[in-house]
């Protein structure tokens, strides 16, 4: 397997040119299935496979847990931010030093798995909530130079957790 086909296990996210409420409701779904899915993947890991990378260079897996709700809990915010202020500036944050602290590196995996599960369950409830045309409100992603709909955001961030489900279950299955 090539480098590209390990970072990107599911291809890269690409933007569908319908955009409806189905969409909505499929994107929807799959972050509200992702904690469950995460768990299942992670339940029966030895501290060694935890430590193995997806990749070479690339994070363990333990880290790659960890990062996940690292980077929705952020989302979540975006989200909220977008729906309650006009266009606003969102802080990024450098995820590969969030992947370098301590806990991310070291510590227990279920720790992340279930606050996944309670955040996921609290962002579809607001998801849940939104109009279609809600959708293309937008934030501005300083390190992008640019403004993103909640649109793109939703499909980015299904798309996100099932990419890095596949670094998990690839690794796994090698």
């Amino acid at each position: 397997m090539d480098l590209e086909q390990l970072k990107y296990p599911i291809g890269q996210f690409s933007m569908p040119e319908v955009f409806d409420q189905k969409q909505i409701d499929i994107w929807i779904s799959e972050i509200e299935a992702l904690p469950n899915q995460l768990k299942k993947a992670a339940e029966n890991l030895t501290e060694k496979e935890l430590e193995q990378t997806y990749r070479p260079g690339g994070w363990t897996l333990r880290q790659v847990i960890h990062h996940i709700p690292d980077s929705h809990i952020n989302a979540y915010i975006r989200f909220k931010q977008a729906i309650t202020e006009d266009v606003p500036v969102i802080r990024p944050y450098y995820e590969e030093r969030w992947a370098e602290t301590g806990e991310a590196k070291n510590g227990d995996v279920k720790l992340s798995i279930d606050l996944l599960a309670a955040l996921h369950q609290r962002w579809v409830a607001f998801l849940k909530t939104l109009e279609p045309e809600d959708y293309q409100r937008k934030y501005i992603h300083p390190a992008q130079g640019k403004e993103l709909t909640l649109a793109n955001m939703l499909g980015m961030y299904a798309w996100h957790g099932k990419h890095h489900l596949a670094h998990i279950t690839n690794a796994i299955a090698k």
